[in-house]
């Protein structure tokens, strides 16, 4: 699957993205995240992506210039939906973001900054608008972050079990599905020891406790 990210920041995701499951899936050609610096498309001669609004307010918006040249290049490389990442988005859920996963083979994900962006990016250009909640960010950065990590789970080979996307904690809680306790090594810590049914290997007694346990 493959991301373009649209920022004035794109060295913000290095870090996270060079570790662990990403890197991996990025490493194996699962995966491809290309970043697009919107600065790099502002006309203005010191590189301005930003101006004061019509009618006043606090803060600046970003101008539709840079963002309008940004997002048509980027389009040239990437058919996929064009999604704002914004408070006033609909809440990315894990429905929602199992269907970004089934029905796009890629993403092209817009990150605002200071107030926002100038109305007629929205109009011309955005497809759809996500929230990952009801509070606000310095910008859209740490947003794209979560929809590329939430996304890639779905995305085959990703995760070393294949299984793991439907049966962690969350997805058998969405099913109706209850969970139980969870250990692993040492067997005992800070006094506390793991079940000893659990270490026992009798796969129909750990069974019986796990249904008993459920919560």
């Amino acid at each position: 699957m493959r991301f373009d990210i649209c920022t004035l920041f794109p060295d913000m995701f290095t870090s996270y993205l060079s570790d662990s499951i990403l890197k991996r899936a990025r490493d194996k050609g699962l995966l491809e995240v290309h970043f697009h610096n919107i600065r790099d498309y502002s006309k203005d001669k010191h590189k301005k992506v930003d101006d004061t609004p019509y009618g006043g307010g606090a803060g600046m918006l970003m101008t539709p210039q840079p963002l309008y040249d940004c997002i048509t290049s980027v389009k040239k490389l990437n058919s996929g939906p064009v999604i704002f990442m914004t408070p006033q988005g609909q809440k990315l859920t894990h429905t929602r973001t199992k269907r970004l996963a089934r029905s796009n083979d890629s993403l092209i994900l817009l990150c605002g900054r200071y107030e926002g962006i100038d109305e007629r990016i929205r109009d011309l250009l955005v497809d759809k608008e996500l929230s990952i909640g009801d509070y606000v960010l310095t910008g859209g950065e740490l947003a794209a972050m979560v929809v590329v990590d939430a996304v890639s789970r779905f995305i085959p080979g990703v995760l070393g079990d294949e299984n793991s996307a439907k049966e962690d904690s969350f997805s058998r809680r969405l099913s109706g599905k209850k969970e139980y306790p969870h250990y692993t090594k040492p067997a005992v810590f800070k006094g506390l020891e793991v079940p000893e049914v659990l270490r026992s290997g009798n796969h129909a007694k750990i069974e019986e406790w796990r249904k008993k346990h459920l919560r």
